[in-house]
């Protein structure tokens, strides 16, 4: 059947422009959901781990959950932004860079930014009280970060059989 030009009604052009609209993935919810969604979850964490009791079960759980979703936070975020050369995992370049240099920092950005905030997260930890409330969780948040370099190393060239992202 062809397709005419013909107008349509206030109401049908409404629902073409909204169906369009959800095919193209415009909107914010649609396109940050996900990283929103692990930042509600992180948040809800750190308000349990704050009104709550470490000596607990609970309460240490909450502070390994804020560790751990702080993990998935930067994962999402980071994999959206930073660049890995050699992981299946990482956004594609859009183009090549002409200062060799800047391609290096590119190649490598995600493994710089963990190394970089790593480094922070460590400088923190040296300076809190390592057995305090908040100290416990920064120092799982420190783990949780050597834990996303080693990952992000390992992704690189070691492969998994039957593995997807390895087939790639």
């Amino acid at each position: 059947m062809a397709k005419t030009n013909q107008p349509c009604s206030a109401d049908v052009c409404i629902m073409k422009k909204t169906a369009a609209r959800k095919n193209t993935g415009s909107g914010f919810l649609r396109n940050h959901g996900l990283s929103l969604a692990a930042i509600v979850v992180l948040l809800a964490w750190i308000a349990l781990y704050r009104f709550g009791d470490p000596r607990t079960h609970w309460g240490s759980f909450f502070g390994n959950a804020i560790a751990d979703w702080s993990g998935v936070v930067v994962t999402v975020l980071a994999t959206k932004y930073f660049y890995e050369i050699g992981s299946a995992e990482s956004r594609q370049p859009a183009r090549f860079l002409n200062n060799r240099f800047r391609e290096i920092i590119r190649d490598h950005s995600l493994t710089i930014f963990i190394v970089i905030t790593g480094l922070a997260w460590l400088v923190l930890y040296m300076r809190v009280d390592s057995e305090s409330k908040w100290g416990q969780v920064v120092g799982n948040i420190l783990s949780e970060w050597t834990q996303l370099l080693g990952l992000v190393l390992l992704t690189k060239r070691p492969i998994e059989s039957k593995s997807k992202e390895s087939r790639k």
